[in-house]
């Protein structure tokens, strides 16, 4: 972006910008609500894949024949989940909210030049490789942000939780901008490699400097296979010197030529697109803003295990499930349980606290981390291996995941165990494009409810996200992605919990 064509870094800052700064966009008098309105395509999802999004004069065809284009539907009322007992009863007359923040999962947000890239594997049945809104990340994070300011404006958060999967494919360049975003940070200009400017002129297209809006409560960074591996699944001893090279062999964007199309073969080098080994994703997480959660310990480990609390009653336990010795499946190795999880869940236990564990990955996506592009660990824990031990403790209320993209609950009752819910939000990424409110209440009848409510990002007055967006709803009408939007019971939901 810019206005003077010159080369120069692809971090934040003013490369390429020689006049007065853009300003921010201005706050949100109200926020969306999917309890009053949810947004829809327009279009149903094609039967078959439908023309390719990488090919810009299809993307562009697609666009034209409304593939893009939503509406506002009926809002969703919030459901109560009760399982296996009737009705749920009435609160008590003390029923207290004990926290109230929102979940930020599967941002994804990708350098779209970056010659690590693999976007000539991206198909129908293998999604993520390319996506036709991923030059339009930032200005949706941007986006996103804004939103949550206003939800935080109208009724207050506590913070807000990422559910991994921040940036795309573990290079500083992606790391840094998604941290400037959030913290608002005084400009940021996520290109790289040749300083491009879509449409001539200032702050009116993706790769332009713009001014975030910084978000107004507190962040908690979690990691996510994409945020220590190339492309979510490569290790960074195996791409090194890819990232910073100037040769793309698996396919990425050259915007000197109309649309961005994907290409191979010579491309402009950066050396921001340097990798981060996972010791250094954490020093530069904790060193920024407030360090959005992580703490010494985490650094010196070099994964995003640590706790927080909120109020009197709750303690987040943070998980790291990347495996950084490859493959996009979710990894825990009973050495960290042995010496943080068992650790954490018994402190919290003295003290008290009921327990909410977030991590990047649900149960259901763990492995030994052999899958493709990893190896196997052989202290790796099983599905039903983390559903035991979790189901060991009385005070674990929820696990809050991602990486799906998809909106999903589930009570998960392991035998002989405690039950507890598994709630995993789609992806900012992908349609629906959206981020989750959660309360967590007592109701003084013997029951706590975790109350789920989906969030769309507002796109007003914002002509770049909106852009953005009907990209991302193009790539799900036109059956390129699968829908994350869940069922019904997955969405705006009541979830009972009862106290031990």
């Amino acid at each position: 972006g810019g206005t003077d064509g010159s080369g120069g870094s692809g971090g934040s800052g003013t490369r390429g910008s020689t006049g007065p700064l853009p300003d921010p966009l201005d706050p949100l008098d109200q926020p969306p609500d999917s309890r009053d309105a949810r947004l829809v395509p327009t279009r149903e999802v094609a039967a078959d894949p439908y023309l390719d999004p990488r090919n810009p004069e299809e993307l562009q065809q697609m666009l034209d024949e409304g593939w893009g284009v939503e509406m506002s539907a009926a809002g969703e009322p919030v459901l109560d989940v009760f399982p296996g007992m009737g009705d749920p009863p009435a609160p008590g007359p003390s029923a207290t909210l004990l926290s109230r923040f929102a979940h930020l999962a599967d941002t994804q947000l990708a350098d779209d030049e970056s010659p690590a890239r693999s976007a000539l594997l991206d198909t129908p049945s293998i999604s993520g490789g390319f996506r036709p809104q991923e030059h339009y990340e930032c200005l949706i994070l941007n986006a996103a942000v804004r939103t949550l300011n206003a939800v935080h404006a109208a009724t207050p958060l506590e913070f807000v939780v990422l559910g991994g999967d921040n940036a795309d494919s573990a290079q500083t360049n992606e790391v840094q901008w998604f941290l400037d975003i959030v913290d608002g940070a005084p400009v940021v200009h996520c290109d790289s490699g040749a300083d491009d400017d879509l449409v001539p002129g200032p702050d009116n297209d993706p790769k332009d400097p713009f001014a975030p809006v910084g978000l107004d409560v507190p962040l908690k960074w979690v990691n996510g296979n994409h945020d220590v591996l190339v492309q979510g699944n490569f290790t960074i001893a195996s791409r090194k010197s890819v990232a910073i090279g100037d040769t793309a062999n698996g396919g990425t964007r050259d915007w000197s030529m109309p649309g961005g199309p994907v290409v191979t073969g010579t491309v402009v080098p950066d050396p921001e697109r340097a990798l981060l080994d996972r010791g250094p994703l954490m020093e530069l997480v904790a060193s920024l803003g407030d360090g959005h959660g992580v703490d010494d310990a985490a650094v010196a480990m070099g994964k995003s295990y640590y706790t927080f609390d909120a109020g009197d009653a709750l303690r987040f336990v943070v998980l790291d499930t990347a495996a950084e010795t490859g493959g996009a499946e979710g990894l825990i190795r009973q050495g960290d349980v042995d010496d943080f999880v068992r650790p954490a869940l018994d402190q919290a236990a003295a003290d008290g606290r009921y327990v909410v564990l977030v991590s990047h990955h649900a149960a259901g996506s763990l492995s030994d981390g052999g899958s493709f592009g990893g190896m196997a660990q052989p202290d790796a824990l099983s599905q039903a291996d983390w559903e035991a031990f979790l189901g060991e403790y009385d005070n674990v209320v929820m696990h809050l995941c991602g990486h799906s993209h998809l909106h999903r609950v589930r009570m998960v009752d392991p035998t002989g165990g405690n039950p507890y819910w598994e709630v995993t939000t789609a992806a900012l990424a992908d349609w629906p494009h959206q981020m989750r409110v959660v309360e967590i209440e007592d109701q003084d009848n013997g029951f706590l409810t975790v109350t789920g409510i989906a969030l769309d990002f507002s796109t007003e007055g914002d002509t770049l996200s909106a852009e953005g967006r009907e990209r991302g709803i193009a790539d799900h009408t036109t059956a390129w992605v699968e829908p994350g939007d869940g069922e019904l019971t997955d969405r705006n939901v009541r979830l009972w919990w009862a106290k031990p």
